[in-house]
């Protein structure tokens, strides 16, 4: 195999699908790594079409997928038995935890790209200025009207849907037409403008094909079997495999290569420059190193920031870029599972059909302006949420037997709906991760140790987001609400960020406003890791829009000989 490439991606999801893709549009032979196996469109979905009782267990986390993936099943709701091949198993990549964290993984091409949760929200205004206006971590070194025609290029290109608002704290994207709110919801919608201001329900703006064809592999509109987690074979929400990958693919410059475990950037002390990467093959352990002009580290957050701390040299002896003594420090997430849910009573003759694949949304009322300001906390939370009708487990405690039980049976539930809070934690240098070089795994790398917790800024965000739910639902005519408040570590949320952040100043931070490591100009990382701060919404849309720009500016610079 060549070993000598215009330029190397590191990692298949969601900004390394968006890495390979730009580089290889604009000409560049390029090498795409991915430390797991390999997984293809379509053929490799194979529970996509297969019923619960299809399924030796009904689908459930079993004892046996407990044992191989503890850690993985924990959350109980990214691992089931239709689920648990595209999740890691936990003793063979393991982890450690001076705090609890919830790492959820998965390493085969196009990794959680194809598990996402697909939700995709811009960062507002208020987002890029928040640091610099309270004093916070670092300021951003750029704006959001630096990233607006990014948003609209991934946008126009993955396929959103949603509903334009018009609001400084929801800007406004180029998106497909809105999947629909159920009876209750627009109760609740309508009950909220009448109520409240700076407050509204809109639904959920996530990255599935409403009307038309988006680029990739025969990428159609959503069918609404809401088995989005098993690999959709109709395309219709964004993934690397199902679109950017195959883009990539059809210029005829990308080079794949899966078992292939990147573990250091080479880099030349007189050039001061990166010359490539050092992998390990998963399949044979044999070492190989591959050389390229440019490098884009697109691992994940945690993945990237472990390979820059391992590529230590006399230069940079606490790893690559890491002048600032930033790299792995300032970890975030977002904090949910707070808010509150009630019974609503009437709408007994409606119900809804299909299997909607996302809810509602409510976009941050919280600290955006005049009264808006909130004195016991800084930033802001919004709330993701639905209305459903129960259906016929109550019977199941019941004696009930022929036409009482029959009738029980088909006779569906009340209506309920739950809100929960969607909040930001703010970028605090002690909440770190780092990596133990005495505990290694099977390839003999050092293990990564995540040492972060939630405080009193987050904490004091939690009791508003159950007080506000719970007012809202009320005001709405829901009955028996009840605020909810369970258990939350960092990780859960599956948006870690942060680590190698973004800044003005190379004395207190990894990258520049190009995703460029401030001392090594032709690497760039443009994965969550370069977050400085978290926002309230959905980060994977802020990551495509950031690794299409870093990707454009690559190219210029490479054309200029500046890097």
């Amino acid at each position: 195999m060549n070993n000598e490439f215009d330029a190397i991606v590191v990692g298949t999801g969601i900004s390394g699908g968006w890495a390979a893709k730009e580089l290889c549009e604009s000409g560049l032979k390029t090498l795409v790594l991915e430390r797991g196996r390999m997984f293809r469109h379509i053929e490799d979905y194979t529970t996509a079409n297969l019923d619960n009782w299809d399924l030796p267990f009904g689908d459930v986390i079993t004892n046996k997928i407990k044992e191989r993936q503890p850690k993985q099943s924990r959350t109980g709701y990214v691992n089931r038995e239709a689920t648990k091949h595209l999740f890691v198993d936990d003793l063979d990549h393991p982890y450690n935890e001076d705090k609890p964290f919830d790492w959820i993984r998965g390493y085969h091409v196009g990794g959680r790209s194809i598990t996402w949760g697909r939700q995709s929200h811009r960062l507002t205004p208020f987002d890029f200025e928040g640091n610099a206006k309270e004093g916070i971590a670092v300021d951003w070194p750029i704006r959001y009207k630096d990233l607006a025609p990014w948003y609209d290029y991934v946008e126009d290109y993955i396929g959103v849907t949603g509903e334009n608002l018009g609001l400084r704290q929801f800007p406004s994207g180029k998106l497909l037409k809105p999947l629909e709110m159920n009876c209750v919801e627009k109760e609740l919608k309508k009950s909220i403008q009448k109520n409240f201001n700076n407050r509204f329900v809109t639904m959920a703006r996530i990255a599935h094909i409403t009307e038309g064809t988006k680029p990739g592999l025969g990428r159609v509109t959503c069918q609404f079997r809401n088995r989005c987690r098993r690999g959709c074979p109709f395309g219709a929400y964004f993934s690397s495999n199902s679109s950017t990958l195959p883009a990539a693919e059809a210029t005829g410059n990308m080079t794949l290569r899966p078992f292939s475990i990147a573990h250091e950037i080479l880099y030349d002390e007189n050039k001061k420059r990166a010359t490539g990467i050092k992998i390990i093959d998963a399949e044979t352990n044999m070492t190989y190193e591959f050389k390229a002009k440019v490098i884009f580290l697109c691992a994940s957050t945690v993945g990237s920031t472990s390979i820059l701390l391992q590529s230590r040299s006399s230069r940079f002896p606490n790893g690559m870029g890491n002048d600032s003594g930033e790299l792995g420090h300032n970890l975030m997430d977002h904090h949910f599972k707070a808010g509150a849910n009630g019974k609503y009573e009437g709408f007994e003759d409606r119900y809804y059909t299909g299997r909607r694949p996302s809810g509602i949304n409510i976009p941050k009322f919280r600290n955006i302006g005049g009264s808006t300001t909130h004195k016991d906390f800084l930033r802001g939370y919004g709330y993701q949420g639905g209305a459903s009708r129960g259906d016929w487990t109550k019977v199941i405690a019941e004696l009930s037997y022929g036409k009482k039980l029959k009738d029980a049976v088909l006779a569906p539930g009340g209506w309920r709906m739950g809100l929960t809070g969607f909040g930001e934690i703010l970028p605090y240098h002690d909440n770190k991760m780092y990596l133990d070089y005495d505990k290694k795994d099977k390839w003999g790398l050092p293990t990564v140790t995540f040492d972060a917790k939630i405080k009193e800024n987050e904490l004091n965000m939690r009791k508003d987001m159950k007080i506000q739910a719970a007012e809202m639902l009320e005001s709405a005519g829901f009955k028996d609400v009840k605020t909810t408040d369970n258990k939350y570590s960092p990780g859960l949320g599956i948006h870690e960020m942060g680590t190698a952040r973004m800044g003005r100043d190379p004395k207190t931070s990894v990258l520049n406003k190009y995703n460029q490591i401030h001392s090594v100009k032709n690497v760039f990382v443009t994965d969550g890791s370069a977050m400085t701060s978290a926002g309230n919404v959905n980060p994977s849309l802020t990551y495509m829009a950031l690794t299409a720009r870093a990707a454009k500016y690559a190219v210029d610079e490479l054309n200029k000989q500046n890097i």
